[in-house]
């Protein structure tokens, strides 16, 4: 896999790894799909995407296309910690092209606000 992006920690940025086997077009196309598979998932107690919260830290996509994210939770008691995972799964999943996809829970680095794009600052008024 060759690294595509790294912007870890900054806010809306996961890290992104693509395989080095996909054509440049290909790579572009499942990018911007993945990203718009991950900004149809949504909490429903908040009216922002899980993208534009920070939720996602880290997006892999392998040489057979499958995708591994790691992601994490705005509190670890969230009442769909148990579902949240597999909406992103199956919305990742039903990219054209993508393989199949796991979510992998994580809470280190521990999410805060700071991690919300300007978009999900708006959603939510909080400044």
């Amino acid at each position: 896999m060759s690294e595509l992006a790294a912007d870890e920690g900054a806010p809306n940025k996961p890290a992104v790894d693509m395989s080095s086997e996909l054509a440049p077009e290909e790579l572009d196309r499942l990018t911007e799909e993945i990203v718009a598979a991950l900004k149809s998932v949504y909490d429903p107690e908040i009216p922002a995407d899980i993208y534009e919260l920070g939720l996602i830290y880290k997006v892999e996509v392998d040489d057979s296309r499958f995708v591994t994210i790691d992601m994490t939770l705005t509190a670890p008691a969230c009442p769909v910690a148990g579902e949240m995972p597999k909406w992103v799964e199956d919305a990742v999943a039903a990219v054209q092209g993508v393989a199949g996809c796991k979510v992998n829970m994580v809470f280190d680095p521990p999410w805060d606000q700071s991690r919300m794009s300007e978009e999900a600052r708006v959603a939510l008024d909080m400044w």
